[in-house]
């Protein structure tokens, strides 16, 4: 694909040096559809980005975008702070119908903010409030967000550097398989929880991703969740799941922790609640831990209208009849067979993948490869992004409503961007 070069004077001299993602797709976008975007010069790319996660159902999807609409069109409230709407009842009554009631769970529903980072910060001053104490268990390369208590619980140097001060009451824990199976699981976390000696601070919560997937895909076992989840039982710790780039379906349930039979204290959730890629997002917690004043918590644009529209429409349309998660699990069969094809042909490279559902990961022994098969990739007409502290994972975010063709279009891209780059 020839790319000519795009005017973007505008974006390097007026728009901040912080960012990022344009750096590496150096084009600029003007309509997108499905799995498709489409530059202002007409060239067009398939999306295995999908927004970090937040357009599991594509760009400009036509059933969520007519309820929008519809919406929009009649004058419904679209800034409501928390208010009670007709646009928020109708979510809730969905949730509960779709997602909460069939899986037992009885679950109060939080609205923090529009974003991921909003929905966890509630959940630590949640979990503190509720335990009375400060101390929050996390685990190495895990991503919670980029606000200060978000990034306290957060492995990633670099990001955590940016706080410039300070980031405190947080603890990391090997993360599972981070010691590659040379020590039984939480062996070190359990020690220091029983001897007084140790100088850990009593935690309140532990906070885990069941796959970490800023932190490189890093896909944690269901025995090993469910460990956990008995440790912080026995030690009288809330267990926070951050669900935010895997839940909505990603991994294929709805929630990326029902494979494990756990049921976490809080659930976080953003990024595809809404569906159409609109600021949204919840914390979910257990009625017995609902224990905030009013105003305690909340925020200004907490309230997203549209984005209850759109959600209620998403649960509707794909969440109802239990179709979404088979079909995912049978395309996530898909890429797991394209990429251990992969790993073969590129073994002498140190080739290897991981992930589940809809999300993988690509690694090589060099760990600039994944940056240059990346870059490669946009060339060919291909949005992928690299994971992992080294930047060292090409990281594969499909929609779920990806067609078997349009993902067959992506690893045939994906391959040869990893070939010419060998």
């Amino acid at each position: 694909m020839t790319i000519t070069q795009p005017d973007l004077s505008i974006f390097e001299t007026l728009e901040s040096e912080v960012r990022s993602y344009c750096r590496n797709w150096p084009t600029v976008f003007d309509r997108s559809r499905g799995s498709y975007l489409y530059d202002e010069d007409g060239h067009t790319y398939l999306d295995f980005f999908m927004g970090a996660g937040s357009l599991n159902y594509g760009h400009n999807n036509p059933v969520l975008k007519r309820a929008l609409i519809d919406y929009l069109e009649r004058d419904g409230v679209t800034h409501g702070l928390d208010m009670s709407t007709t646009a928020k009842r109708a979510f809730l009554e969905t949730f509960r119908d779709v997602v909460l009631s069939p899986r037992d769970m009885d679950h109060k529903v939080m609205f923090p903010g529009p974003t991921g980072a909003n929905a966890v910060e509630s959940a630590l001053k949640l979990a503190r409030k509720v335990k009375g104490r400060e101390s929050i268990v996390s685990f190495t390369n895990g991503f919670h967000g980029m606000s200060l208590g978000a990034l306290a619980v957060t492995g990633n140097a670099f990001k955590r550097a940016g706080a410039g001060i300070p980031l405190v009451h947080g603890t990391p824990m090997p993360f599972d398989d981070y010691l590659d199976g040379q020590t039984p699981d939480f062996i070190w976390f359990e020690r220091l929880l029983e001897d007084t000696g140790s100088g850990l601070n009593k935690p309140a919560a532990v906070i885990v991703e069941t796959v970490q997937g800023e932190g490189g895909v890093n896909v944690a076992r269901p025995e090993w969740l469910r460990a956990l989840a008995d440790l912080c039982v026995r030690h009288d710790m809330l267990l926070i799941v951050d669900d935010i780039q895997m839940g909505c379906g990603r991994t294929g349930a709805f929630f990326s922790f029902e494979e494990s039979g756990i049921v976490p204290d809080i659930i976080t959730v953003s990024k595809s609640i809404s569906g159409y890629g609109m600021p949204m997002s919840l914390c979910l917690f257990r009625p017995e831990l609902d224990v905030w004043e009013p105003g305690e918590h909340n925020g200004t644009f907490r309230g997203n209208n549209p984005a209850f529209v759109t959600a209620s429409a998403t649960l509707n349309t794909y969440w109802a009849d239990g179709q979404m998660e088979k079909q995912t699990l049978s395309r996530g069969e898909q890429i797991e067979n394209a990429l251990s094809a992969l790993a073969v042909e590129h073994a002498h490279a140190g080739a290897s993948y991981r992930g589940r559902g809809m999300v993988w990961g690509l690694t090589f022994d060099e760990a600039d490869r994944a940056r240059r098969v990346c870059q490669r990739a946009f060339e060919l007409g291909m949005l992928i992004e690299t994971s992992g502290p080294q930047s060292e994972v090409v990281k594969l975010l499909p929609a779920l409503t990806a067609t078997p063709e349009e993902l067959d279009e992506g690893l045939r891209i994906l391959t040869r961007a990893v070939r010419e780059t060998d």
